[in-house]
């Protein structure tokens, strides 16, 4: 996907005086004059934050990552193994020509992400946070085989690439199903429609890499785990720092392949917006650490809240 999300109505009034200002003015009335908090700004900036770390994800491993400066975002911000600058052509050294293929097409979508929600937020677009895509992957690798993978690095080859991108898309995908009952603006070419317009397009990503997972789920990874085993180990890992309920699934169920992730009525779970960070902070209640050590850029006491 070469262009960027282009729907008039999303970007509207954003460019004359900024998307804060109309979503301050928009708040539907509920009821006997109950107002509906107006959190469209809020969850669309959170949604930023996300979009930044998948956008400097995938464009470091296709060597591209100097075009998140292009876009607002900070390239000098994101913290990569020792020895890998992700910039210029240096990104993984991909064996399979469509794992590198889906790499850059998923990376420009992501920059495009950013380069959308920037600019309908206009002036309240918040500024890319650090992002850690070294030692919090170690960390993540350590954590979800319990202390098997060690050194676990997702730009050393197509394999690690493949799970250190699962670590990620499943939670955008619920991410933005669970903002959805927080938006306010449901009109034609809206808020809502085009959250809903991100949300497939992170569903299409999900979907790719857990097929690509799922035609290597019988390689070893260490002599004693498979890739499905490192697979159903990291939704594990979600699952335990994302609450008590089980919103999460490997690419095996019953032994039968499990592409599709959803719910016995083949609907796609949430995760409140607590609960995602809970996973990118890889800590339960925390405000920063994980992927994003100095937290979140923006104030989001509200919607943690909820």
């Amino acid at each position: 996907m070469s262009n960027p999300l282009n729907r008039r109505k999303f970007l509207g009034a954003a460019g004359a005086v900024g998307v804060t200002t109309v979503l301050a003015s928009c708040a539907p009335a509920m009821g006997m004059g109950e107002a509906k908090p107006n959190l469209d700004a809020t969850i669309f900036n959170f949604a930023l934050n996300l979009e930044y770390l998948e956008a400097a994800f995938y464009l470091a491993a296709v060597g591209r990552l100097e075009e998140l400066d292009s876009v607002g975002g900070n390239s000098s911000k994101v913290i990569l193994p020792a020895g890998f600058t992700g910039k210029n052509g240096d990104g993984v050294k991909f064996q399979s020509a469509d794992v590198r293929a889906y790499a850059n097409e998923v990376a420009t979508d992501e920059l495009n992400h950013v380069r959308i929600i920037r600019k309908v937020l206009g002036f309240g677009a918040v500024a890319q946070p650090t992002l850690d895509l070294g030692p919090a992957f170690l960390a993540a690798g350590s954590a979800a085989s319990g202390g098997a993978i060690t050194g676990f690095n997702p730009f050393a080859n197509d394999l690690f690439f493949l799970h250190g991108a699962f670590i990620f898309e499943d939670v955008g995908v619920s991410a933005y199903k669970g903002a959805a009952r927080l938006l306010s603006d449901t009109s034609a070419g809206g808020n809502l429609e085009n959250a809903a317009g991100i949300l497939a397009v992170e569903a299409y990503h999900a979907g790719m890499i857990r097929t690509l997972l799922y035609q290597q789920r019988d390689t070893q990874v260490t002599p004693a785990l498979k890739v499905s085993d490192v697979v159903q180990a990291i939704s594990n890992l979600r699952d335990s720092v994302d609450g008590a309920t089980d919103v999460d699934q490997g690419i095996l169920e019953n032994g039968a392949a499990n592409i599709v992730l959803a719910d016995s009525n083949g609907i796609a779970y949430s995760r409140t917006p607590r609960q995602v960070g809970n996973i990118v902070f890889l800590a339960v209640d925390a405000v920063k650490g994980g992927f994003y050590p100095d937290g979140l850029s923006g104030d989001f006491s509200k919607i943690l809240a909820l």
